[in-house]
């Protein structure tokens, strides 16, 4: 083999191994865009999933969206069960009654998801009953302490107890409290406390705040929900664009959250929108 013959090999070889790689790269290049795409919808649609099922299960009429958009507040619900508020006259210390402090009534439906046992009560001290919150003044569990309210005060003593049936159990607050209006559907809800999605698009992140007190006015700043005590969690990161709208609900249908959540990374970008249907009847 001469060296020219060497030569002409050698350049053939480069070419095809140029050509080659043009076939071969941008497949590659592709498949792993699209793989980028696919994690950022993914991450994407589980933030927003998450947030759309702390809103379903909110308390009704709890739900309130800052100016901006892009900072969204509930109150999150443990469990809910129904109330007796009539009955038989010899079972009267059993019912709730709205006209003054009471300290003692019983469930017709009964909470399912704590721990109750015919031996074992279940107790509380950081959590709130609330009965019939419309959001409207005398009416609205933002307003905690207020008098009259629908939602206990702040380190109120709840305590559940197995009842004398099935869906009877007994529902005990120290001290007592009394409840502003009484609900139609006899509906009343143990909650956790407030819960805050907030979207800084100067950091990238997506972060829900919870185990903070309840406020009157709705905190819009991270250093406003690490001063009432909040522990936060990054949802998603790499977010470019939010925005969060609430429509209430009215007797004719149900309210409707509608979230958007973009997100970029490495020239790929990503752009979801949920929507949520949120029964409001308290």
């Amino acid at each position: 083999m001469t060296l020219i013959e060497l030569v002409v090999v050698i350049t053939l070889s480069g070419i095809v191994v140029a050509f080659m790689t043009m076939f071969i790269v941008q497949p590659v290049d592709a498949f792993m865009l699209q793989k980028q795409r696919a994690q950022m919808s993914d991450a994407a649609d589980g933030a927003l999933r998450m947030l759309a099922r702390d809103l379903r299960a909110a308390l009704p009429n709890s739900i309130r969206v800052d100016t901006s958009g892009k900072i969204i507040e509930l109150l999150a619900t443990v469990d809910g069960a129904r109330y007796q508020d009539n009955g038989p006259l010899g079972n009267a210390a059993l019912w709730l009654d709205f006209s003054q402090a009471d300290g003692a009534f019983s469930t017709t439906v009964p909470f399912s998801q704590v721990p109750v046992t015919s031996t074992q009560p279940y107790s509380t001290t950081t959590s709130y009953l609330a009965i019939y919150n419309i959001g409207i003044t005398g009416a609205n569990a933002y307003a905690i302490g207020s008098t009259p309210n629908v939602i206990t005060p702040p380190n109120t003593t709840i305590t559940i107890s197995a009842g004398a049936t099935a869906n009877a159990q007994l529902v005990t607050l120290s001290p007592s409290f009394q409840f502003s209006l009484g609900s139609p559907e006899k509906r009343v809800y143990l909650v956790s406390g407030p819960v805050s999605y907030l979207c800084d698009t100067s950091t990238g992140l997506l972060t829900r705040y919870s185990g903070y007190s309840i406020l009157a006015t709705q905190p819009t700043s991270a250093s406003t929900l690490s001063g009432a005590g909040a522990s936060s969690g990054v949802v998603a990161s790499n977010v470019t664009f939010c925005q969060f709208t609430y429509t209430p609900g009215t007797s004719q249908r149900v309210a409707m959250a509608s979230l958007q959540l973009q997100m970029s990374n490495g020239g790929q970008e990503v752009k979801l929108i949920e929507q949520a249907h949120l029964v409001n009847a308290p």
